[in-house]
């Protein structure tokens, strides 16, 4: 391509070697260096006057010098009056931090692509944001890449009996993700989620008994503390929304109030009462709408939802201790933790800084806190059916393998798959990541994309790791935003 220049950052010079050697051109010269103090010296090599120029720079381990390095070489050229400075940005860093967290937190994504329109750069290209809202946060252009096709295009051609398998999202906040991924593959897609909160204010017994009513349970002290007063001088029962209710829990695990009946025999609730004086016939309705509620609840396919006890990040059987319950006192019986799972959480909600819900997205890092607390277990639930089946497990990027194991074993040990793939976009692999997910029996394949630097010592040493090649997919992209064209055909998934 005439009047074209690529420099390639020191963060990925591989992938911009293949992405030039596609393009037929060699890549530009530049010199970059670090003085004794850690300032990075950016010095270009060659003329970039009225050029079209590219700079190649993905995050990397020592992600601030990389960032550092990228602004200066765009500087560098905007002071060579280049025509135009386009920063190709395979992995964008700080992508997760994309949003406050809390009142005094920083959405230090933001504040990056300022600083790149600072720096002068006039066009962002990059691969699979974190958020898809973060585009709003530059004021240039921004071709958000999938890698999408290229990953249904492997699956396709390494996966045995890929239309047989099933889509997994790790956590809630990844289901838009693996649905789409799903719809290209025209497969059945399922979920994980692990349970966050565990109460200890109210034993399971107390909440989750439906024999129990909940004004006892609140007025007890206050009842002793008077004499004593037995269930027999209970006043007789009032009008409905002046009587005892009780907690139960429905299908999907939730605490509901229920009102108690204490004089009226039970009935089937399809059919209506003849006879009643008012204030039975009031109560005989509310209990009618309620049970009939319930029966709105019953789900045909209950059988598709599987749980699983996670102890230290891991499956663990039924009969496993649980890691709250010390050895000097495993003779008094306990209320199950996972029986409190959700119903703690109608009685103890989570506080959170910035207030409402307190959902924060599909963050890995919670992810891993959560999974990986030692004193604390957790209830892990697998909603579809994987059994006999390969298992897809997709996310954007992996970092820790707390979560990516955790789901593999729940597949594997409670839902029975067959094989599991773990495929995404972005291998960052932090700390011994990588060496975990291989020594894990349950992950048979680890599937990443050349966007973040992996060591070739790393490749070699794992023997489950897959690199896809994004280089033909950013070359076409530099090649059609060079002369103009359209890169909608970037994103559509082309059948062999």
């Amino acid at each position: 391509m005439r009047n074209t220049l690529i420099f390639p950052g020191n963060s990925c010079p591989g992938l911009t070697a293949k992405i030039c050697e596609n393009l037929g051109m060699l890549p530009a010269e530049a010199e970059l260096t670090q003085f004794s103090n850690g300032e990075t010296s950016v010095r270009i090599l060659t003329s970039v006057r009225e050029k079209d120029v590219f700079i190649v720079q993905s995050g990397s381990p020592n992600i601030n010098d990389t960032i550092m390095e990228l602004l200066i070489m765009i500087s560098a050229c905007k002071g060579g009056s280049a025509n135009k400075i386009t920063a190709v940005l395979p992995y964008f860093p700080y992508s997760r931090q994309s949003k406050k967290k809390s009142h005094r937190g920083a959405i230090t994504a933001r504040m990056l692509a300022n600083l790149l329109h600072v720096a002068g750069v006039k066009h962002v290209v990059t691969v699979d944001l974190h958020a898809s809202q973060m585009q709003g946060f530059f004021q240039c252009p921004v071709d958000n890449l999938h890698a999408e096709p290229l990953i249904a295009r492997w699956i396709r051609h390494n996966v045995p009996n890929w239309r047989e398998a099933v889509v997994v999202s790790k956590n809630a906040g990844g289901t838009k993700r693996v649905t789409s991924l799903a719809d290209a593959l025209k497969l059945n897609f399922g979920m994980v989620t692990t349970d966050k909160r565990r109460g200890t204010a109210m034993t399971a017994s107390m909440i989750m008994n439906d024999e129990i009513p909940l004004q006892s349970m609140l007025d007890g002290d206050s009842q002793n503390a008077q004499g004593g007063s037995t269930e027999s001088e209970l006043p007789p029962a009032g009008p409905a929304k002046d009587r005892a209710s009780r907690i139960v829990a429905d299908s999907q695990g939730s605490p509901r109030r229920l009102p108690v009946r204490t004089s009226i025999p039970p009935r089937s609730p399809y059919v209506r009462p003849r006879t009643a004086t008012s204030q039975t016939s009031a109560i005989d309705e509310l209990d009618e709408e309620t049970e009939t509620d319930d029966a709105e609840f019953n789900d045909q396919r209950a059988h598709d939802v599987t749980h699983g006890r996670l102890v230290h990040g891991h499956i663990v059987p039924d009969d496993f201790p649980s890691p709250a319950t010390s050895a000097a006192d495993a003779s008094v019986p306990e209320d199950d933790p996972m029986t409190m799972s959700h119903a703690s959480s109608f009685f103890q909600p989570e506080p959170h800084a910035l207030g409402g819900s307190g959902e924060e997205g599909d963050n890995s890092d919670d992810d891993e806190e959560i999974i990986t607390n030692s004193k604390v277990e957790h209830m892990i639930t697998l909603v579809g059916d994987v059994k006999n089946r390969t298992v897809l497990i997709v996310d954007d990027m992996i970092d820790k393998p707390g979560s990516w194991i955790a789901a593999a074993e729940t597949v594997v040990k409670r839902g029975l798959a067959k094989k599991v793939f773990c495929i995404a976009t972005h291998g960052i692999f932090g700390g011994d990541c990588l060496e975990q997910m291989q020594a894990c029996d349950c992950i048979d394949t680890i599937v990443v994309t050349n966007s973040y630097p992996v060591p070739e010592s790393r490749q070699r040493a794992s023997s489950k790791l897959v690199l896809l090649d994004l280089s033909f997919l950013l070359g076409e992209a530099i090649r059609r935003n060079h002369y103009g064209e359209s890169i909608s055909p970037l994103f559509q998934h082309i059948v062999d």
